[in-house]
């Protein structure tokens, strides 16, 4: 079976039912999807080159970088490191599917009002560890903040830790 993404209009009027016993299912921004290829083959590949969700990057392979970071049950998580055999069953958010309809995030909203991107590569994964920090830590300080462990090359991390203060009071009312 190929991998076949379900459009969006036949996901409300279809169930949720996999063609064969050896395809996986996959919740991916709030869409089914099938695998019906190697259960092992890491998540980043699945959502980049059969989705073409190109936002979530690949940048060292080994779960170092973080710029392949997604959440899975609202927790932030290396997809480059996760095979699609342990995504089955959880609910996959890639930065693709953070906004809501035209809304942004709120953690999107700070990148940009911040002007955090330099190169922007690793930002994706950036916004999706601090989605997963502030839900954790609605009003973290500087030392929640190191705890981030992932990398950006440009080293815009003053920008970074600001937007991440800033998505905090659009959150949750933090004051300053």
């Amino acid at each position: 079976m190929q991998d076949t993404p379900i459009d969006s209009a036949r996901t409300t009027s279809v169930p949720f039912v996999a063609d064969d016993d050896k395809s996986l299912p996959l919740r991916i921004n709030g869409k089914p999807f099938f695998h019906g290829g190697d259960p092992s083959m890491p998540l980043l590949w699945f959502l980049r080159d059969t989705l073409r969700l190109t936002g979530t990057k690949f940048g060292c392979g080994i779960g170092a970088c973080g710029a392949c970071t997604v959440l899975v049950d609202g927790k932030a998580q290396r997809s480059c490191l996760t095979p699609i055999s342990a995504a089955t069953g959880h609910d996959i958010v890639t930065i693709e599917g953070l906004a809501t309809g035209d809304a942004l995030h709120p953690v999107q909203r700070a990148w940009i009002e911040a002007d955090v991107a330099q190169c922007g590569y690793c930002q994706a994964g950036q916004i999706m560890a601090a989605v997963d920090l502030l839900k954790r830590t609605p009003k973290p300080n500087d030392a929640d903040i190191n705890r981030i462990s992932n990398l950006c090359r440009c080293g815009t991390y003053p920008r970074i830790r600001q937007a991440i203060k800033r998505a905090a009071e659009l959150m949750h009312g933090a004051s300053k």
